[in-house]
């Protein structure tokens, strides 16, 4: 997906295929338990199925980190379905670069999936975020 500022970040879902293209140099995980052995470094972010991070302050840590990141290197965020909780943390990121906050869940439906960001529970983290 790309960010107002040009920033490139992948979106993917963990239970599909790698997507095509070159390995992240960095990535964002948002799931109950952390992956590891990975080829490229990542950061985890304790985050249940359908829900909300376990620590926002930490989650906002990390996102800050990606896009930052992302202006140099690839970077993914993902979950086990590429939907929820990677829509949520990539309207996070919108909000990061620029985009209000009550316009980032459909400017991710926009230029990421259409089924991004799944319960009423995450539109408002998004809107909170900012």
């Amino acid at each position: 997906m790309t960010l107002p500022s040009g920033r490139l970040v992948r979106g993917c879902a963990l239970s599909a295929p790698r997507p095509d293209g070159p390995d992240p140099e960095f990535a964002v995980y948002l799931l109950g338990s952390e992956l590891r052995g990975l080829p490229w470094e990542s950061r985890w972010i304790a985050w249940p199925d359908f829900g909300l991070p376990a620590d926002a302050g930490a989650a906002r840590a990390v996102l800050v980190e990606a896009l930052e990141r992302a202006a140099a290197e690839r970077v993914e965020v993902g979950c086990v379905g590429g939907r929820g909780r990677t829509g949520t943390a990539l309207a996070c990121l919108a909000v990061l670069d620029g985009v209000p906050s009550a316009e980032a869940v459909a400017y991710v439906r926009r230029h990421y999936s259409p089924h991004a960001v799944e319960t009423s529970e995450q539109q408002s983290f998004v809107i909170r975020f900012g």
